[in-house]
C-alpha cells in the first residue's frame, strides 16, 4: 500500500478541522453571536496556518528540496493542494459572512455601517472620533527615493494610496493603527447596535493626510509573513536575547499571504507587490472586509445576551483550606464545567502560607492579569524559593512570555527558560510545605495550561495529589529541567522525549495480546491531534489484530479509519462545539482491569521527540471510573460530533431521536 493511501497529510487534515469550525458559523442551530465568534476563530486559525504551515511549504519549494514527506507528498505537490483548499474554504467563509450572517445580524438590529449610512448625529460622532483619536496616531508613509517601502509586520492592514501633484504620481502607505479597536460602537437609538469599521473612517478621510495632493487611487490590503522562529539554541549563550533578536526579524520576514480589495488598479497592484516582494498571481482579492478577527469585538460589544449561549456558573468545589482538601484525598477538576479556582487557589495560598518553603511550576501559556503570576511574585517577595520554568518558545506567545519572565525575575523568582532543542509543554506544579516537623509536597498536574481565561472555554482535566510517589517523581522532573540530572525510572509519571512513545507502544501491545487471548482488546483515547506515523502504524497493527479502537481527535488526524485489512476496527470522531476540546485522556481495557491516563501530550511527532511531556496514570477507583465515564459520554455525542470516514471526509453523526450534546450535558452534570 502506498504511503498516501495509509495517511492523511497533516496540513490537509488541519484545513478540514478549520472547515468544521466554519460549519459551526453556518449552523443556524447555534446562537447568532456564537456563529459570529466562530467566524473570528476561523480567521485566527487560518492566519496561523498561513504564517506557519504555508510559509514552511513555500520555503521548501523555493529551496529546491524535492523529497517526499512522511505522508507521501512532494513540497510542490502539497503547496498546490493547500492553495486549492484554502481558496475554496476562504470563498465559503466570505459567503457565510457577507450573506447569512450579515443578514441575520441586521434582522436583530446589529449593523456594521459605512459612514455615509449613518444619521447626522452619528456622522458627527464618528468624525469627532477620527479627528481626536485616529488622526493623531496615524502615520502616512511616503514611498520614494528617500523613503523606502515600509516594513509592515505580519497581520498589518493598510491603505496603499497613489496621489498626484504637478502631474507627478506618488505612493503612500497608511497602516491602520493597532492601538485602537478596528470596530467602533456608535451611539444609536432604541434596540439598535451600530458599528463602524475604522477602515471605512480612514478611507472617508484620506484627503486629510495629503493636503495639496489629489488622490488618484486607494486600496486596502493585508499582509501575513513567515512567523517561524529560527534560533540555534545549541549555540545561543543567552536564549532569551537570541529569541528577542529573532522576534524582531518577524516584521521583515518573507510575505506568505497578501489580500487586497477587489478592483485594485493594475498599476497599484504592481507597485504594491514589488514593495512587499510578493508574486502578483498569488494575491487574493475580496470584495468584502479584510481580517474578520474584529468580529471578536462585535461578539463582546453587541448587547444581545439572547444571541449567545446561555451563561452558566461553573461548579465550585467546597473547601476551607486547599492544602487540607488535597491532603484528605486525590481529586480532579474538569474545566470549564467545574471551576478552575482550585488551581489558582493552590498557588495563591502557597504564596501567603508561612509554612510553604518552595513553589516550582511550569508556564507555557498564561493570561493577562494572571492571579497565578501575581501569586508567584508575591511568594518570592515573601522569601519563598520560587522556581518557574517559562517556555518562551510557545508560538505567538513569545513576547508575552519574555515579559512574564522579566517580571518574575525582578520579583525574585528563579526563572528557567527551558532546555535547548526542546519545548517544555508539561503542566505541573510542586508545592513544598513544612507540616508538624516534616516536609509534605503537594502536586498539581494537568492536560491544559495555567491560564484562567482559557480555562473558561477549553475543556481540560486537572489532578491534585499529595501522594509521595508523585511528589518524588515531579521533584525529579524539575531537577532534570533545571539542572544536569538525568531522567531515571519514575514510579508514577512517564515522560517524553525519553520513553513516552515506547510506553504507548507497550500499552497497545498488551491490548493486542488481550485480544488474541480473550477477545477484549479495547483502546479509547481523546486528544487534540494525531499525526505521528509510528503511532499510527501501531494503531493499524492493533486494528488488524482485532483490537477495537475509538479515537476522539479534535483537530489533525492523519490516520485513515475503516479501511478493510488496515483499520476496519478503528473509528475516529471530532467534536467542535461551544468549548474547545483540549483534554487528553487515554483508556486501555487491560483485559477488563482498565487503566486510565491523563497527559499533556497529543499523538504528534513533536510531542514524542521535541517536547518534555508527561503521562500519568490515575489509579484511585472513583477517579478512574469518572474519567472512563467522561470518555463514554463523549462517544455518545450526536450534536457536535463528526465521524471521519474511510474516504477521508467528515460527516455528522446520524442520530435517532433527540440529539445529545456532551458539552451541554457536562454543564449540568456537576451542578446536580
Amino acid at each position: 500500500m502506498e504511503i498516501k493511501e495509509k495517511f492523511i497529510h497533516r496540513d490537509l487534515s488541519w484545513l478540514e478541522f478549520n472547515r468544521r469550525v466554519l460549519e459551526e458559523a453556518g449552523d443556524e442551530r447555534n446562537p447568532l453571536l456564537e456563529r459570529v465568534k466562530f467566524l473570528a476563530i476561523f480567521t485566527s486559525n487560518l492566519d496561523e496556518f498561513f504564517m506557519v504551515r504555508m510559509s514552511g511549504a513555500k520555503k521548501l519549494v523555493s529551496s529546491g528540496y524535492n523529497k517526499r514527506d512522511q505522508f507521501g507528498f512532494y513540497p510542490q505537490e502539497i503547496l498546490g493542494e493547500i492553495k486549492t483548499r484554502t481558496d475554496d474554504v476562504v470563498k465559503k467563509f466570505y459567503e457565510i459572512y457577507a450573506g447569512a450572517i450579515r443578514e441575520e445580524l441586521e434582522g436583530h438590529k446589529i449593523f456594521i455601517k459605512k459612514p455615509d449610512e449613518l444619521s447626522v448625529d452619528q456622522k458627527k460622532y464618528v468624525q469627532r472620533f477620527f479627528d481626536t483619536t485616529l488622526y493623531p496616531i496615524i502615520t502616512p508613509m511616503a514611498v520614494d527615493g528617500g523613503h523606502p517601502f515600509p516594513m509592515l509586520p505580519s497581520r498589518t492592514i493598510a491603505f496603499a494610496v497613489t496621489i498626484i501633484r504637478s502631474e507627478k504620481t506618488h505612493l503612500a502607505i497608511i497602516p491602520i493603527p493597532k492601538s485602537v479597536p478596528r470596530l467602533l460602537k456608535v451611539p444609536s437609538e432604541g434596540e439598535e447596535s451600530v458599528f463602524v469599521l475604522t477602515d471605512y473612517l480612514i478611507k472617508e478621510n484620506l484627503g486629510q493626510f495629503f493636503k495639496g495632493y489629489k488622490i488618484q487611487d486607494a486600496s486596502l490590503f493585508r499582509v501575513l509573513r513567515d512567523s517561524e522562529l529560527e534560533v540555534d539554541e545549541g549555540f545561543a549563550p543567552d536564549l532569551l536575547k537570541a529569541l528577542e533578536k529573532e522576534l524582531k526579524k518577524r516584521s521583515s520576514a518573507k510575505a506568505v499571504y497578501l489580500q487586497m480589495q477587489q478592483g485594485t488598479s493594475p498599476e497599484l497592484l504592481e507597485v504594491l507587490c514589488s514593495g512587499i516582494d510578493f508574486p502578483k498571481e498569488e494575491v487574493v482579492f475580496t470584495d468584502s472586509d479584510l481580517d474578520l478577527t474584529f468580529l471578536y469585538d462585535l461578539y463582546a460589544s453587541a448587547d444581545k445576551p439572547q444571541l449567545r449561549y446561555p451563561s452558566f456558573t461553573a461548579f465550585k468545589m467546597a473547601y476551607d483550606n486547599i492544602f487540607d482538601k488535597i491532603k484528605d484525598e486525590d481529586f480532579m477538576i474538569h474545566v470549564p464545567f467545574q471551576a478552575f479556582a482550585p488551581t489558582s487557589d493552590l498557588v495563591v495560598a502557597a504564596a501567603k502560607d508561612p509554612d510553604v518553603l518552595a513553589i516550582k511550576m511550569t508556564l507555557y501559556r498564561t493570561n493577562e492579569d494572571s492571579a497565578i503570576i501575581k501569586a508567584l511574585m508575591e511568594a518570592a517577595k515573601n522569601r519563598k524559593q520560587v522556581t518557574v520554568v517559562v517556555e518562551i518558545k510557545a508560538r505567538f506567545e513569545e513576547e508575552k512570555n519574555i515579559q512574564w519572565s522579566r517580571e518574575l525575575e525582578q520579583a525574585g523568582c528563579h526563572v528557567i527558560y527551558g532546555i535547548a532543542g526542546l519545548k517544555i509543554h508539561s503542566k505541573m506544579t510542586l508545592i513544598v510545605r513544612k507540616e508538624e516537623g516534616r516536609i509534605r509536597r503537594y502536586v498539581h498536574l494537568a492536560t491544559g495550561n495555567y491560564n484562567e481565561k482559557t480555562a473558561n472555554v477549553y475543556t481540560d482535566v486537572g489532578f491534585f495529589t499529595a501522594n509521595d510517589d508523585f511528589a518524588r517523581d515531579i521533584a525529579d522532573v524539575f531537577n532534570v529541567i533545571t539542572g544536569y540530572s538525568l531522567p531515571s525510572p519514575w514510579k508514577r509519571v512517564i515522560s517524553s522525549p525519553h520513553d513516552l512513545r515506547k510506553y504507548f507502544f507497550d500499552l497497545m501491545d498488551k491490548e493486542i495480546q488481550a485480544q488474541q487471548a480473550h477477545k477484549n482488546g479495547l483502546i479509547i483515547a481523546k486528544f487534540n491531534a494525531l499525526e505521528d506515523t509510528q503511532i499510527i502504524e501501531k494503531l493499524y497493527a492493533a486494528s488488524q489484530a482485532g483490537v477495537k479502537i475509538k479515537l476522539i481527535v479534535r483537530g489533525i488526524c492523519s490516520l485513515v479509519p475503516g479501511v478493510p485489512g488496515l483499520s476496519e476496527n478503528i473509528e475516529v470522531r471530532s467534536i467542535v462545539g461551544r468549548f474547545l476540546e483540549h483534554s487528553r485522556i487515554f483508556y486501555f481495557n487491560n483485559n477488563g482491569n482498565g487503566r486510565v491516563f491523563l497527559s499533556s501530550a497529543d499523538w504528534m511527532t513533536r510531542n514524542f521527540d521535541r517536547r518534555i511531556e508527561l503521562l500519568f496514570e490515575i489509579t484511585k477507583p472513583e477517579l478512574k471510573s469518572h474519567l472512563h465515564f467522561i470518555l463514554e459520554s463523549y462517544l455518545k455525542d450526536t450534536r457536535k460530533t463528526r465521524i471521519l470516514k474511510s474516504d477521508r471526509t467528515y460527516s455528522r453523526v446520524k442520530k435517532e431521536g433527540s440529539a445529545f450534546d456532551v458539552q451541554e450535558y457536562f454543564i449540568n452534570h456537576y451542578t446536580r
